[in-house]
């Protein structure tokens, strides 16, 4: 086996195997995917302050989000059908970051259940909610949640209509899967994949199917979704789901200053500076170009996070050097996922730690809460000058 020692690598793993479908879901954007390609390549716009001659011995990576100790300040973000990526996908990604010591995100729409993932884990979990129409089904699913023992909410904002993805709607992809015979045939040539499916019993939506009302099965699973996504959703019905929940609550989704600014006067614990990952509205500024704005305009009143678009511990330095308090990532994950299972996501993990410690240290910082602007060299017209 090829030596690992990138997210890249991963990547290709992930892709030879896993169908193209759950593949593509992950690997791709909205529309032209201009914001998709932009998220990862305004990272690459942004260098390195080379410091020599510095004691680089003790360092660090250590820090909180949201007054929780993390080995990084990096967390695993809420993704839909992770457990289409490998059998059992969610449970083993929260595994490996509760091992590793970083936060793992459930998704509404995950294949493992909120229950499913509480058995297999030790520590809390955070888990995202999309606001469906059905506030009995909002009502149940966030009692769920405290139940099993979650210790923050993620709300995200972005997603009240659903982006177009033409990938997915070429290949099939929906509540549930339509399988066409190119599917099945790619399906077939996937062993490893199908042999996990094959030995799990979680394959659909299990914090819907049995859960909602009038989805009993997968039959009635795709009208429920196609009709839940609440395009309504405003800031009085963001409130009411702070005060039903009670918790921590982090809002993700925030992409421009005036948002960002009512964020930082509802009483979140933090926003999240996320376009979806290019999935939603593409032609959007990416993550990082909008972070700047985004601290300048809370003036720290709120922890900032940011995701879309990370790939590496360079990056993850990157963000947290302009004033991010923590980072997210997704497709990371999802490749070591993809490509190893449980093993994939820690080793991720690793990667990602591994270059943040010897960047930042080669940037003459010993901890990473240190990291500051002064560690950057950004271009002058990074952010941009928009009428």
């Amino acid at each position: 086996m090829a030596v690992i020692t990138t997210v890249a690598d991963l990547k290709r793993l992930h892709r030879r195997r896993t169908p193209k479908m759950f593949y593509d879901y992950c690997e791709s954007g909205s529309y032209t995917e201009q914001t998709f390609r932009d998220n990862s390549d305004d990272y690459a716009k942004i260098r390195l302050r080379q410091k020599v001659a510095v004691d680089m011995s003790g360092r660090t990576t250590a820090s909180t989000m949201i007054g929780r100790d993390v080995t990084m300040p990096v967390a695993l973000s809420p993704v839909g059908l992770c457990g289409m990526q490998c059998a059992d996908g969610e449970i083993k990604a929260a595994r490996a970051a509760e091992r590793f010591g970083v936060p793992f995100t459930l998704s509404t729409m995950s294949i493992c259940s909120i229950e499913d993932v509480a058995a297999h884990t030790t520590k809390p979990f955070w888990f995202q909610l999309y606001v469906m129409r059905d506030w009995d089904f909002v009502e149940r699913i966030l009692n769920r949640a405290k139940e099993a023992g979650c210790d923050a909410l993620v709300l995200t904002l972005d997603l009240q209509i659903l982006g177009q993805r033409h990938k997915d709607l070429k290949n099939g992809l929906s509540a549930p899967p339509k399988f066409t015979l190119p599917t099945m045939i790619d399906l077939a040539t996937k062993w490893r994949w199908g042999m996990g499916m094959l030995g799990t019993k979680r394959r659909f939506f299990g914090n819907i199917v049995g859960h909602a009302k009038g989805v009993g099965d997968t039959s009635s699973l795709g009208s429920w979704t196609n009709e839940q996504f609440d395009p309504q959703l405003d800031w009085s019905k963001i409130a009411r789901i702070r005060d039903m929940w009670g918790g921590k609550l982090i809002l993700k989704g925030v992409l421009d200053e005036e948002d960002a600014r009512i964020c930082a006067d509802f009483g979140a614990d933090a926003l999240i500076v996320s376009n979806h990952g290019g999935r939603q509205l593409d032609g959007a500024l990416s993550s990082i170009r909008m972070l700047p704005r985004i601290l300048r305009a809370v003036d720290d009143k709120i922890e900032v996070h940011v995701d879309s678009g990370i790939r590496t511990g360079q990056d993850v330095l990157k963000a947290l050097a302009l004033g991010a308090h923590g980072t997210f990532i997704g497709r990371a994950y999802l490749h070591g996922l993809g490509a190893m299972g449980e093993a994939g996501v820690t080793k991720t993990l690793e990667i990602l730690q591994k270059e943040l410690d010897v960047t930042m240290a080669l940037c003459g910082e010993r901890d990473v809460k240190a990291l500051s602007r002064e560690n950057l060299l950004v271009p002058e017209d990074f952010e941009g000058r928009w009428a």
